[in-house]
């Protein structure tokens, strides 16, 4: 799900079922080590992060996994795996901040999206609390009321 706007200038993979699959707490964005071949291919608009996830390993380094970058169309054989493991770039206290929350209160850390800034691939990762059923579908009935009442708003105002 790339978008793209003014050619090559403003480039976003984006993870829609995050918000419905989770609560999304708090943002952070963070950079990514990539290889130039996943670079390029970013750029060209092959990327997936719909089942992207972050581990913190036992070194600290937080890793991104399972974001799928096709492998690029012009590479060598140096091209590189599409879903290797790649480190994310956050300050330590980040890095702590995230690591304590998912130890103590059981959340998860989900990538939202991820776009270019300044010629850098930079990945926007939310701290998340898992939705149960109960909460997906109060969700819905709260949309769909709130869009009836619009509805009903806006045929009132045009009487």
């Amino acid at each position: 799900m790339a978008a793209k706007k003014d050619g090559a200038q403003f480039q976003a993979v984006v993870n829609r079922k995050a918000g419905f699959r989770y609560t999304l707490l708090q943002h952070f964005e963070a950079g990514v080590a990539l290889q130039g071949t996943e670079v390029k291919a970013f750029r060209a608009g092959s990327a997936q992060i719909g089942d992207a996830f972050v581990r913190i390993n036992r070194k600290g380094v937080p890793m991104l996994l399972n974001a799928h970058i096709d492998e690029y169309a012009h590479g060598t054989d140096a091209n590189h795996a599409p879903t290797r493991p790649r480190n994310l770039l956050l300050h330590k206290r980040e890095i702590d901040k995230l690591r304590a929350a998912q130890e103590k209160d059981g959340m998860s850390i989900i990538p939202t999206r991820m776009y270019l800034k300044h010629g850098l691939v930079k990945v926007d990762i939310a701290l998340c609390k898992g939705k149960d059923m109960r909460d997906r579908r109060r969700e819905l009935k709260q949309r769909t009321e709130s869009r009836e009442v619009e509805r009903a708003m806006a045929n009132l105002r045009r009487q």
